[in-house]
């Protein structure tokens, strides 16, 4: 622009070319601003934000194993003490089974209950030892479906031992027999039993034949 030019200027146009510089200017300035605002949120949605979801997402998961892990210890915490209150009657009821020792006795046990009674043991015979678990010792007293299932040693609360047996002598001294056998301290039960009369026999002797179950100790017979 010249001097010429200059001089024939007027304020108006003075005032309207000054506007229209600081325009640009502004428009520029604007233009940055939202630049480096477009530029930052793709940085953050690109970048920074998958990185603070994968952290949120490993609190909330370390929140929810401490959770877990705090309730599993309450749990255990429970189980202890329910162990710790039922081992005094588990050791109490314990001294009712028999050890192997008594078991490999039992024919001459049962020989001397019998002869004490006036009666004769012609047959006794111990079958294979079965394994019952300490849940099923527990829930004994409770309905429960029957399932078949393994028993590792270490779950293994008692043995049950079957006896097969005949026997014969006077019926009285066959009453005295199983009182005698239910006052030794021991648990046997008798499953089943078929008494008979012996035939042609004037004095009355009967003839019996049955099962009887013995509780052996778990650690004598695992």
């Amino acid at each position: 622009m010249d001097l010429n030019e200059l001089k024939n200027l007027n304020m108006d146009d003075l005032k309207a070319k000054v506007l229209a510089f600081a325009d640009k200017k502004t428009l520029i300035k604007i233009g940055v601003s939202l630049g480096s605002i477009i530029f930052f949120l793709i940085i953050y949605y690109s970048i920074l934000n998958p990185i603070v979801n994968a952290k949120k997402a490993k609190i909330s998961d370390m929140n929810l194993k401490e959770q877990e892990t705090a309730k599993f210890n309450k749990d255990i915490k429970s189980k202890k003490r329910k162990i710790k209150k039922l081992t005094p009657e588990y050791e109490k009821y314990s001294t009712l089974f028999h050890s192997k020792a008594e078991v490999e006795g039992l024919y001459q046990t049962l020989s001397q209950f019998a002869g004490e009674n006036g009666l004769v043991i012609s047959k006794i015979q111990k079958g294979k030892p079965a394994a019952v678990s300490k849940a099923a010792a527990l829930a004994s007293g409770k309905k429960k479906k029957k399932t078949k299932e393994k028993t590792s040693k270490k779950n293994v609360a008692y043995y049950k031992i079957p006896v097969t047996f005949e026997i014969s002598g006077n019926f009285i001294g066959y009453i005295k027999f199983k009182r005698a056998i239910s006052l030794s301290n021991k648990m046997l039960n008798f499953d089943k039993e078929t008494i008979k009369v012996v035939k042609g026999n004037t004095t009355g002797t009967i003839k019996v034949n049955g099962t009887l179950t013995i509780v052996g100790l778990a650690d004598d017979f695992s």
